[in-house]
């Protein structure tokens, strides 16, 4: 499918007559990317799906408030980012666990997971990603994964440049140091 503008589609969704076909175009263009951030953080294909219907559906329901200020790939992305947030909090709630043990669990569905299974060095990434603090591992995703400048990451999460650069250099750091102790380096 041929990208079209995010002003175009925008229009379109504004538009009661036609924001099906913005909706449609909407998430033709951005469902995959969104759906890759999201299970970088939520790691299990059901829950990224329902937290991904959350997302559609705010934007949906919120597009009209969305102001030209910013990308639409950037609202996009901060909503996201929001929704899964709010995923992850809720589930440390319901199961209230620690820490240590949300982490662990994360790398035991990686293990589970034979899709993720395929590459060990890639197994071993994941693994040490998810060892990172809930805000180290969205900026080094969003990094490293999505290609996001810090700014555009900065304009997601809301936060300054320069305590970005020093989260995604403190989760490196973390990511090296994980995968030369289990000698993966």
């Amino acid at each position: 499918m041929k990208e079209v503008s995010d002003e175009y589609i925008v229009g379109l969704m504004k538009d009661k007559l036609r924001r099906e076909e913005g909706f449609r175009l909407l998430m033709q263009q951005y469902q995959q990317r969104l759906y890759f951030h999201i299970r970088r953080m939520v790691n299990s294909h059901e829950d990224t799906n329902d937290v991904l219907q959350n997302v559609f559906l705010k934007v949906f329901k919120g597009i009209h408030n969305f102001k030209s200020e910013s990308q639409l790939y950037t609202w996009l992305y901060r909503i996201a980012t929001n929704e899964t947030i709010t995923f992850l909090n809720k589930q440390k709630k319901r199961y209230s666990i620690s820490i240590n043990d949300e982490q662990n669990i994360h790398a035991q569905n990686l293990v589970a997971e034979p899709a993720i299974e395929a590459n060990i060095i890639q197994r071993k990434l994941k693994e040490a990603i998810e060892r990172l603090p809930k805000k180290q591992r969205l900026v080094f995703n969003m990094r490293y994964y999505d290609e996001m400048t810090y700014q555009q990451i900065s304009d997601v999460l809301e936060t300054s440049v320069g305590g970005l650069k020093a989260s995604y250099h403190h989760a490196v750091k973390k990511i090296e140091i994980y995968l030369r102790q289990t000698d993966m380096t």
